[in-house]
């Protein structure tokens, strides 16, 4: 159990039957009346967030978050098959399940799959992946004054903005929270 006073980001409780996840946290002592904790938190399965306010004394049962490494292996119509990397067991998600995690992602990768009781809520991606850039225009010389960026599209069919000196077959790393060039591999 942990009480609201002792509440820190990242930690995650269940609260009404619903998994939630502490962004922010705020412990307020006003000058006049009790002290309160006022918190942000997010509702890991359907990505919701919401603003409460708790007592600190009120106590949450703390939810265990199970996160499995395994291997995406393919996509067949809407569902997304993977890997487990430890017993080699398959499993099959649905797309609304997987949202755009996938979309700086090849086949053979690995992914964090989450869950909470079995039921999985949501797959994470690697932070950084080095992907090929499939598809650019050539940038012009002279057009580099403002630090100019040009459409990439990436061998997973992602759109990315690079530099104007990245071409056709360079391989690049991208930030796949933001989805940001990084740097040429």
């Amino acid at each position: 159990m942990i009480s609201a006073g002792d509440f820190r980001n990242g930690i995650t409780l269940e609260i009404d039957g619903a998994v939630f996840q502490i962004v922010e946290f705020q412990h307020v002592k006003p000058g006049k009346g009790a002290a309160f904790v006022r918190t942000k938190i997010k509702n890991v399965m359907t990505g919701g967030v919401v603003e409460k306010t708790f007592r600190p004394t009120e106590k949450f049962p703390s939810a265990r978050i199970d996160r499995v490494d395994m291997q995406y292996l393919y996509a067949d119509g809407d569902l997304f098959n993977f890997m487990n990397m430890d017993n080699y067991e398959q499993m099959a998600l649905a797309a609304d399940v997987i949202g755009d995690a996938l979309k700086f992602v090849k086949e053979n990768d690995t992914v964090k799959v989450c869950s909470y009781n079995g039921k999985v809520f949501s797959v994470e991606p690697p932070l950084f992946v080095e992907l090929e850039i499939t598809d650019t225009e050539p940038g012009f010389k002279g057009d580099t004054a403002q630090g100019a960026t040009k459409p990439a599209t990436v061998e997973t069919g992602a759109v990315v903005y690079v530099p104007l000196f990245v071409d056709n077959g360079d391989k690049i790393k991208i930030d796949t929270r933001t989805g940001e060039y990084l740097s040429r591999v």
